[in-house]
């Protein structure tokens, strides 16, 4: 069972992921098979606390990797922009900080690791098969495509590909996502199965 503590500490936590969104992808994580969840792209941390919620139901750990920078939508000027999540001592965005005070607040500090690194760098050094790869980072279309090629190899049989911000329609918000998620899907290695809203999920079938 999904932790209840973490789920509604994720529901009331600063971010993007509604939480009809969050809840399936805590269940899919839950029914993974075994091995570590890992997420690219964790922001604030909404998100990987719903993650979280099912890695502690599920004895295990969830492995959050960001450079915490900041994507191309949250730097100045853009839609996302939050100028108090610039360091003013640099003048750069750093997430870190708000990502850490989620976590703790949440108490998740013991089923949470967080990497601060490119998604590509980790994944070169990464050995250990996945239960689940939640793909949420930057999203431009080759930032997109080289999270999936970098990670998508490092799931294992049977393992669940989720994918944020799917929408087939441009009205409704940045393709990137959407253009990985039919990468993944065009190659036949993989298996549609039910998402909630824009999150997108997929079995790797070999």
């Amino acid at each position: 069972m999904l932790d209840s503590g973490l789920l509604a500490a994720a529901a009331a936590a600063t971010g993007f992921m509604p939480a009809d969104e969050g809840r399936a992808l805590a269940e899919a994580a839950l029914g993974a098979p075994a091995g570590p969840i890992l997420e690219v792209g964790s922001y604030l941390g909404k998100s990987t606390l719903y993650l979280a919620a099912a890695a502690r139901a599920r004895g295990g750990k969830v492995v959050t990797v960001d450079h915490h920078r900041g994507s191309e939508e949250h730097q100045p000027g853009w839609e996302y922009h939050d100028p108090g999540l610039v360091d003013p001592a640099i003048g750069l965005i750093d997430t870190l900080p708000g990502f850490r005070r989620t976590i703790a607040a949440a108490g998740a500090e013991d089923v949470v690791v967080a990497v601060v690194a490119r998604a590509e760098d980790l994944a070169g050094l990464w050995t250990a098969p996945l239960a689940l790869l939640f793909l949420d980072g930057s999203h431009t279309d080759e930032s997109a495509q080289r999270d999936l090629a970098s990670w998508a190899p490092h799931l294992a049989a049977g393992g669940i590909l989720a994918i944020h911000d799917v929408f087939p329609d441009p009205a409704d918000g940045g393709q990137a996502p959407y253009r990985a998620y039919r990468t993944a899907l065009d190659s036949g290695d993989w298996t549609e199965l039910s998402g909630q809203g824009s999150l997108r999920l997929l079995r790797r079938d070999r």
